[in-house]
Order: structure tokens, then C-alpha cells, then sequence
């Protein structure tokens, strides 16, 4: 099943939508749920009645059917409780270290990074990405995604993989510039994460058939910038999956329904796959040639990430999204 949120000048959770496999259609589901955030609320109650539409959709006997016109959806979810930012693609880490010549942690293969980011307003997908001061460093990072229903206290890895009801990608946008000095107070993120984007369009975990395999999508992100290939790193290189990502964020605490788990920038070892962030291009030059090169984005910037299934058909749409000066 896909789903999207339409736009709304009433709602800021959108206007929740059945979405046709081929993303070429869409159908309005207020019947069912208003929006996607309260519909993961009863996620038990609300994915049948979801399901019956999209099979309906994509027999073309769904009434009041429309063309899907990308522009018109706002991230697949707009808003929602909670973001926890992982990291869990180990080789990313290496050379964040490596580039400042520092060591590694000791729990670098055991216990998770994360980070809870920004989650009562994301970026539409085609929406700018504001700049105020080039200083800051602009950049993007391209990552997988999964929304999860109601996530009690102390769950297992193992147990917390049945809550994964729906996956995303996120361009996690990061200010650069600010993160040193915010890391050095040691009190973590803030100003240095703004706003992100998700993908127009939410799938279940059948969508993604066999490529959801062991905890992980093992799929290719692709990822291009100002219209060249920047990147196609295979997400399925993570090291810690979704399951223990999940487990590490609800070691505390329950995660309300529509928790948002992100996988961190997506990272292979094989250079020739290319990148997700321009940081990493940035950590390569400097080990390699001892200076960094790339600089970071500058208004008129652009950047696509996209993600195609076995058969070459598109998963979640696009996040197409330009740098924009603002004051």
C-alpha cells in the first residue's frame, strides 16, 4: 500500500490519500481517516479499510480518483511526535572520525547513535530548503525511513520490527557550519538540524517485497545534485537495523504512534557507488588529498533523491528540493 498527504490550507497534518502502485493516481480517504498522523493512531483499525481502497485504485474502480501531481503532496507525513535520527551506517561514522583525526568510539558496532530532530513541521518535497547564512554549510543527506505504530518501553530488537508499519525516504538537512561548535558544548543538535523532507508517498513493507530483508531496505538510494549522478548507495549497508534502532529509541521511554526512526546518511564503502551528503564527498578529499574540496550548497542548489524497486519502478516518488536565500 502507498499513501500521500495532499496539501491543506486547513490542516497542517494534510489530507490523507491512497496512492496507486504506479504513483499515477490518488484517492481521498477522509471516510477512513482525515489524515495520516491520527491513522496511525489506530493503525489496527484504519490499515483494512486503507487496503480495500488501494486495491480498488489500482483495479481503476476507485470513485473520486485523480492524477497524482507531485507538487500538490506534502511530505508523506507532515508532521508527528517524534524524529530520532540514527546512524546507523557504520562506515559514515569512520570517516567522520578518520577526516578529524579522531578515535573511533569504544561502542562503535554495539550501541547506536542518534539525535531527535525536528518533527512538528518537515519540508514538503519539492519545497526550498532556506538558507539564511552560506556560513552555515548547507548540505543534505539522504536516508531510509520507517513510521511506526505505538512502541512500548523496553521492546526487543525483534519485537520492535512488527511495529514498522510504514517507510519513507528523508533528505535530513544539516547545517554544517554550526554543528562543531554545538558538538563542543556537548549537549548535542539543535541549531545545526532544521528542518528535513520525507518523501511524497509512505509504502508498507510489501511494496518493498524481498528487498526488505533482515531488518533493512536493500535498495540503492538514488541521489543527484544540481542535475549529476552524486550517488547510489545501497541502504541495505547498515550496520545496525531498524529493529535495533527502534529498540535503542524505546529503551526509556514508550514511542507514541507515527514515530518517525531514521537510518542515518546513506554510506558504502565502495566509493564508486558515490555519496548521500556532501559531507562525506568532503571527509573522502580530506583523507585522500589532505583538504576538502566540495563546498557546501549555495542558493539555486539542487537536490533529487529517488528510490527504484528490482523491477525499476519508482518506490516513493522524489524529493526534488532547491537552496533558497532567505533573510
Amino acid at each position: 500500500m502507498k499513501l500521500g498527504s495532499l496539501k491543506s490550507n486547513v490542516s497542517l497534518d494534510g489530507e490523507l490519500c491512497v496512492v496507486s502502485r504506479d504513483l499515477k493516481t490518488a484517492v481521498k480517504v477522509p471516510q477512513i481517516s482525515a489524515n495520516l498522523r491520527e491513522a496511525m493512531e489506530k493503525w489496527g483499525e484504519k490499515e483494512s479499510a486503507l487496503q480495500k481502497v488501494y486495491n480498488e485504485l489500482n483495479e481503476g474502480k476507485a470513485s473520486g480518483a485523480f492524477a497524482v501531481k507531485e507538487e500538490e503532496f506534502h511530505s508523506a507525513l507532515p508532521r508527528t511526535w517524534l524524529f530520532a535520527d540514527g546512524s546507523a551506517f557504520i562506515y559514515h561514522i569512520k570517516l567522520v572520525r578518520m577526516a578529524r583525526k579522531a578515535a573511533l568510539p569504544e561502542t562503535l558496532t554495539t550501541v547506536p547513535l542518534m539525535y531527535q530532530g525536528e518533527c512538528g513541521q518537515f519540508l514538503a518535497p519539492t519545497e526550498d530548503i532556506p538558507q539564511r547564512d552560506p556560513a552555515h554549510g548547507t548540505d543534505f543527506e539522504g536516508e531510509v525511513g520507517v513510521i511506526t505504530d505505538f512502541v512500548p518501553m523496553g521492546v526487543t530488537p525483534e519485537q520492535a520490527l512488527k511495529h514498522i508499519k510504514l517507510f519513507v525516504l528523508i533528505n535530513d538537512v544539516s547545517l554544517r557550519g554550526l554543528i562543531p561548535e554545538e558538538l563542543a558544548g556537548g549537549f548535542g543538535f539543535f541549531q545545526s538540524k532544521p528542518a528535513s523532507a520525507l518523501s511524497p508517498f509512505a509504502v508498507t513493507a510489501d511494496e518493498l517485497g524481498s528487498s526488505f530483508k533482515d531488518g533493512r531496505v536493500q535498495l540503492p538510494l538514488q541521489v543527484s545534485y544540481n542535475g549529476n549522478f552524486f550517488g547510489k548507495a545501497n541502504a541495505g549497508a547498515m550496520h545496525f537495523h531498524f529493529g535495533q534502532l527502534i529498540s535503542h529509541a524505546a529503551k526509556t521511554r514508550n514511542l507514541a504512534a507515527g514515530s518517525l526512526i531514521g537510518s542515518g546518511t546513506v554510506s558504502n564503502e565502495d566509493h564508486a557507488m558515490g555519496s548521500s551528503c556532501l559531507a562525506e564527498v568532503r571527509m573522502i578529499e580530506t583523507i585522500e588529498t589532505g583538504a576538502a574540496k566540495t563546498p557546501f550548497m549555495k542558493a539555486g542548489d539542487t537536490v533529487e533523491m529517488k528510490m527504484f524497486n528490482e523491477k525499476g519502478e519508482n518506490v516513493f516518488g522524489r524529493i526534488m528540493q532547491k537552496v533558497k536565500s532567505v533573510q
